[in-house]
């Protein structure tokens, strides 16, 4: 699998994709969803569609593709082999979010939680398939929050389609298992290439275990944190950059600008446009700036 878009610049999602079978476009089709890499602090999260033609089931189960987490690596790259090669009814896609953008997602003003992330990428993947002229008749998800609410989410985004959402379902539909496989080989293979593989080989699999905590630990700078392959937003990272890091005051963050200025000593603009302010019963009690007395402009409590 090529993954030299994403290893270029890793800071940015990108999307791969197959080439769409012709058969695809002319037959009812069904479409399994499945992500690898959500747990891990390191690297990056992938979800991967696969399809094929409602006719061609029986021949995919023959394959023998089952979920990824019970094969090991080489079983999987055999497997992903045989998906690839069998293009002329089977075609995947997948999209590469990478740890920047689960962070940056996740810590932004108006949260957008993991869940979020997961349900809208899936849904984009599933209409990159309808735009590309997939005729899709059936899909099946792998479900991430509750079974129900995300196969009704899916139902009224995608009416017209038969939507199916099972906790396990890599392990229930082929189609699934097939989606599984190539997100887990494009979740695996940049972790085994040159760009991850002096990371990867010194802390762990990316999960919080010692390992892992360790190297943070070790490479953490204090100013700057971490490098874009950490997801800067989970709480092993942020207890770490908490403890550890430089500690920074940003005048806007949860304040409103009088505690803001307060906690410096100093007032806020809010202060000149409160009642105290100005106002001939009023004692000052500060030095008005020449730039109001030069134009001789006064505090007003009433018009």
């Amino acid at each position: 699998m090529d993954l030299s878009p994403f290893e270029s610049d890793n800071s940015v999602s990108c999307r791969l994709a197959s080439e769409i079978p012709d058969v695809c476009r002319t037959e009812d089709c069904c479409l399994g969803i499945d992500e690898a890499g959500r747990g891990p602090v390191l690297g990056p999260m992938v979800y991967g569609i696969c399809f094929c033609p409602v006719s061609k089931k029986q021949e995919l189960k023959d394959s023998k593709v089952a979920d990824s987490k019970t094969l090991n690596e080489v079983e999987r790259d055999n497997l992903f082999q045989k998906i690839d090669e069998s293009k002329s009814y089977i075609g995947w896609a997948l999209q590469i979010l990478s740890p920047n953008t689960i962070s940056t997602s996740m810590l932004q003003r108006t949260k957008y939680n993991l869940n979020a992330i997961s349900h809208d990428t899936a849904i984009d993947l599933v209409q990159y398939a309808l735009d590309s002229g997939v005729q899709l008749k059936e899909v099946f998800v792998d479900t991430v929050g509750p079974a129900d609410k995300y196969e009704d989410k899916l139902s009224k985004r995608f009416p017209g389609i038969d939507v199916t959402v099972r906790p396990k379902a890599d392990s229930l539909f082929p189609i699934v298992s097939a989606a599984s496989i190539c997100a887990k080989v494009s979740d695996h293979q940049p972790k085994g290439s040159q760009f991850f593989s002096d990371v990867f080989v010194t802390s762990g699999p990316g999960f919080s275990d010692p390992k892992t905590k360790a190297w943070m630990l070790k490479y953490l700078d204090p100013v700057f944190g971490y490098p874009q392959f950490v997801r800067f937003s989970w709480s092993t990272a942020q207890t770490l950059m908490d403890s550890k890091g430089v500690t920074v005051h940003w005048d806007d963050d949860d304040e409103d600008g009088e505690k803001g200025a307060q906690r410096q000593n100093n007032k806020s603009m809010l202060a000149y446009f409160s009642a105290s302010a100005g106002g001939k019963d009023q004692k000052s009690t500060h030095q008005t700036h020449r730039f109001f007395t030069e134009r001789r402009l006064k505090s007003l409590d009433a018009l």
